[in-house]
């Protein structure tokens, strides 16, 4: 199972589309917010599920603020993050997946990508395809890969 996961698209679909072609044919599309009211339009130019919830710029947004989720073998919340204060630093979300028995948090907001594989949680922020602000300002997003044991592996890309 190939799934893209990707966060703060912003209403800008030039990168996605690019991405989308790129990566041909995903599985499953996890966007972790800010798609300011897009959501209809990337589940169609996507072509396969699409599990979204809402960001801090999502304004009257009916998405959810987060999501469990189960792929392969792991419990999966998703989030956009501004609810546990991800610009000051990660661990806050890490305690509240571990909490909840998560073995993986996505979540975005930040717009720097991060792979993190902490004691009991993987931390997983995809970045932004419209607006990064990492070193280099290079667009970005993740790919997870399941193989048939339901093993996953995570992949950092840039556009």
């Amino acid at each position: 199972m190939k799934v893209l996961i990707i966060s703060d698209t912003h209403g800008r679909h030039t990168n996605l589309r690019k991405v989308l072609e790129r990566e041909a044919s995903v599985d499953l599309v996890i966007h972790l917010g800010d798609a300011e009211g897009c959501e209809d339009y990337i589940e169609e130019i996507a072509g396969c599920p699409l599990e979204i919830v809402s960001g801090n710029s999502d304004f009257f947004s009916i998405l959810p603020q987060e999501k469990e989720l189960e792929l392969g073998k792991y419990k999966i919340l998703i989030t956009h993050g501004h609810y546990y204060y991800v610009n000051a630093g990660f661990e806050d979300i890490q305690k509240e997946a571990e909490g909840r028995g998560c073995d993986i948090v996505m979540f975005g907001h930040t717009h720097r990508p991060l792979l993190h594989y902490g004691k009991k949680v993987i931390a997983i922020n995809p970045g932004s395809l419209s607006y990064p602000r990492q070193e280099g300002k290079q667009p970005s997003y993740m790919i997870m890969e399941i193989n048939d044991c339901g093993e996953a592996d995570f992949d950092i890309r840039y556009v």
